[in-house]
Order: structure tokens, then sequence, then C-alpha cells
């Protein structure tokens, strides 16, 4: 590091930031600068993140973190009449959104570079989920990206090695300091990669409640506050829907069981609350990219490209790009098919009864999701194999009156002995009760 008087040394900065002092652009530049061209140690990196997580940042000082990061690799250009498009969900239990979104929204007339995640501790990742079609290929190039944008108008991918390299670092050396859940550290980390993309437009999914990684509505609103500010701060139109999450999105959760559900949804039979999602954010994204559409009306937009089919065509031509066969992707999107013909079904399906007459007045997303975390849906470790098959689907609705003996879950597993240490805590997961103590609520809290 050069001895110019106006620069200070990364142990410098890190004691300026734990004394909670603010720290400048620069100051910011030469931190990520070294994060990223690896100068810096990783001793030293944590404490800054711990001195951050401590004394927490300004919106300055998390907008300059979150440019330096955007920065950090390459960033996207497209066409300028391009409406180009994103969402981001921050993490629920059955959220496979994305997967009717991306082409709905395609079907609008919009591209959609959704760069997406893995499953991360109980939530499951988009990516993981694609990954149980055969031949779904997630890895593209900047220059194929391209081509399926110009050709489909979609695509789902994960993270290149060139965009926001600096987030990769930081983001595995968070999980290992126990500094995830800092407000600014989550803010530049979701943001610069969206702003990477390139975007017109962008609509963040927060979730709040039991399931999410923020309890309650408050600090929820807070994250979706500086997630805003800093988006629209770097040129990209962003806007928040704060949605509950409590109990699971629609009615599976695992990685091929929703995306069959995902399908279904996009032909136009998927669950009320899946649906719900789906409109309103992507009427959301219609109503800030073009003055044709208010919410309402891309809301319904979205709705039509469901029903009419055009967003299962887009689907369908996506995952042809996207590596799968031609034949499989037709079956897939037909709207009589049996889906597992394509996609592995556990060697196990096991239903579980309801222990009491009364009404489904509740089902603890957090609980199912991770049990099926255990029985393999997910990583416990790095070099762990996700199972696809693993997953479960819900046979009541909340709300519904239901007898004792009926059947409410039927969870796809591998072996007998897995599943029955289990047991005990899936049973606990379904609340029965008085159909007078239930309140239905809508997913949607509210706008930012």
């Amino acid at each position: 590091m050069s001895s110019n008087d106006n620069t200070k040394s990364f142990p410098e900065l890190i004691k300026l930031k734990r004394d909670g002092d603010q720290l400048s652009p620069a100051e910011i530049r030469t931190f990520v600068q070294g994060v990223t061209s690896q100068t810096i140690q990783k001793s030293q990196i944590g404490a800054m993140l711990m001195a951050i997580w401590q004394q927490n940042m300004t919106d300055e000082e998390t907008l300059a973190l979150t440019r330096e990061m955007m920065n950090s690799g390459d960033t996207l250009k497209w066409p300028e009449e391009w409406w180009v498009v994103d969402k981001h969900s921050t993490g629920g239990v059955g959220d496979k959104v994305s997967l009717p979104l991306a082409p709905a929204l395609a079907a609008c007339g919009c591209k959609v570079p959704m760069i997406s995640g893995r499953g991360l501790a109980h939530t499951g990742g988009t990516l993981d989920k694609l990954e149980s079609i055969p031949g779904f290929n997630v890895s593209q190039s900047i220059q194929q990206v391209e081509k399926i944008l110009q050709d489909v108008g979609c695509c789902i991918v994960g993270q290149t090695e060139s965009l926001v390299p600096a987030d990769r670092v930081l983001y595995a050396i968070r999980d290992a300091t126990s500094t995830v859940d800092s407000l600014p550290l989550i803010t530049g980390s979701i943001i610069s990669k969206k702003g990477a993309e390139g975007l017109s437009a962008l609509v963040l999914d927060v979730k709040f409640g039991r399931a999410a990684l923020y309890k309650d509505l408050d600090s929820a609103r807070k994250l979706a506050q500086s997630l805003v500010t800093a988006g629209n701060k770097l040129g990209v139109k962003t806007r928040a829907v704060l949605t509950r999450m409590d109990a699971p999105i629609g009615q599976t959760v695992g990685n091929a069981v929703e995306v069959c559900e995902a399908l279904e949804c996009l032909k136009g039979r998927g669950p009320d609350d899946l649906t719900e999602l789906v409109t309103i954010l992507g009427g959301h994204l219609l109503d800030m990219c073009s003055p044709d559409f208010t919410v309402e009306s891309g809301t319904k937009e979205i709705a039509l490209k469901l029903k009419n089919g055009e967003a299962l065509e887009k689907f369908q031509a996506m995952l042809e790009a996207q590596g799968v066969s031609a034949e499989v992707a037709r079956s897939l999107c037909s709207y009589e098919t049996d889906y597992f013909q394509h996609m592995s079904r556990a060697a196990h399906q096991t239903e579980l009864k309801v222990l009491d007459d009364g009404a489904v007045l509740d089902i603890d997303g957090l609980a199912l999701a991770e049990v099926l975390h255990k029985l393999g849906a997910g990583l416990t470790k790095s070099e762990d194999k996700i199972d696809h098959s693993v997953g479960a689907e819900i046979l009541v609705k909340m709300g519904q009156q239901v007898q004792k003996g009926e059947s409410w879950i039927r969870i796809h597993h591998k072996s007998q002995d897995d599943l029955s240490v289990h047991q005990s805590v899936l049973q606990k997961a379904l609340v029965i009760g008085n159909i007078r103590e239930y309140k239905a609520l809508s997913r949607v809290a509210e706008f930012i």
C-alpha cells in the first residue's frame, strides 16, 4: 500500500470503524479494492466486517460500499430500448415465485436476466430447484445470457465469476464471522449484484415472520428502506414489497415438487397465494418500466399471461435455451403430464394424519423446512449433494376444517428410517383449533 499521507493502512481503517467513525468513500474504495485484489488478509476483512456489524454504517457509507462492490467486476450493458427488470427475495419456505415470474414478465415484453442463488440455511435456492429438471444449465456466460434474452426474453442463471467478485469473498467471510445479519452488509450484497446487472427496475420481496430472516415487520421495513434507498441512488428504479413468511408459500416445499407447482402456476392452476405474489411483484415492475401500466393494470397483465399460456411458452423456450431437451421441455409444459416422468421421484411417500378435529390455524414453515433440509433437500456441508426428490406436499389449506385421521401432508423421502426421527416435529408444525380463531391474511403486507 502507498505511504502517501492521505492513505490509511488497513489496520487504521479497521480502527476508525471500530471506534465508530464514518469512513469516507475513498476509504471504503480502498477496503473493497483490497478485498477484490486479495491484498488484505482474511483476518483483517473479518475484523472490518465485525466493526461494521457493531457500529453500523450511515446511508452514505452503505451507498459507497454498495457502489464499490458493484464496480469490483464487470457491469452489464443492454440496448437502451430494453426494459431490463429483476426481482430479489430475502428468502422463504416454498418460495418458487421466480420460476413463473420471469417468463410472465418476458411475455409482457421485459428482459429478465435473473441472477439467482443457492439454498441458504433452511431456505431453498432457485438454482437448486431448476436443477431438478434434467439438462437445465444455470452456468451461462454473459454472451449466452445476452443471446437468451434476445431470443427468449428471460433466463435464470448463477452469478458469473466476473460479476461482483468482492461479494463472493465478503459473503463467505460474513458467514464464518457471524456478520450475515448486518443491514449495510446485506444491502451491499444484494444491491451490488442487482446494480451490476444493468437493470431498469428492481422489485424486492422482503419477507418477515417466523420462517424469514427478519421475524417482525418493523425490522423487515428497515431492511426494505435501506435496499430501496441504495437501489434508487445507484440509478435502478427500486421498490420493495413486504410479505408474510410464516406458513409455506403454496402447497409444496422441496426442489422437484416446487418445480411442479411453479409449472401449475404457469398453467393458470397455481395456489392463490403463489399467484398473488407473482402477479403483484410483476405488476410493480411493469408500473416502474412503462407509463402504460399502473400497479393494478400491471398485476392484471401478469395474471393474463399466466392464464392464456404465454408465460408457459416463454418458460418452455427458456428451458430449451438453457440445455433442456425439446422433448422434456415440451412434456413438462404440456397441460396433461406426469412431471415425475422426467424429474426424480423419492423412493418413499409417507402421509401424516391429522391428530384432532378442527380448523387448520397455522403450518409452521420453518419447522417443515428444517426437517426437509435434514432429509437431504438442502446442504449441511459444502461437499454434500442435494437430493432434489426430497420434499413435501401439503394436502390441507389454511382455515380448512379437517377431521382426525385425515392426511394433511405427504413427505417425499429416501428411506423409512430417516423420517421416523422427525415425525413428532412435523406433527407439531400443524396447528389445529377453532375456526373462530383463524384470521385469513394476505401474503402482502405493504409496499415501500
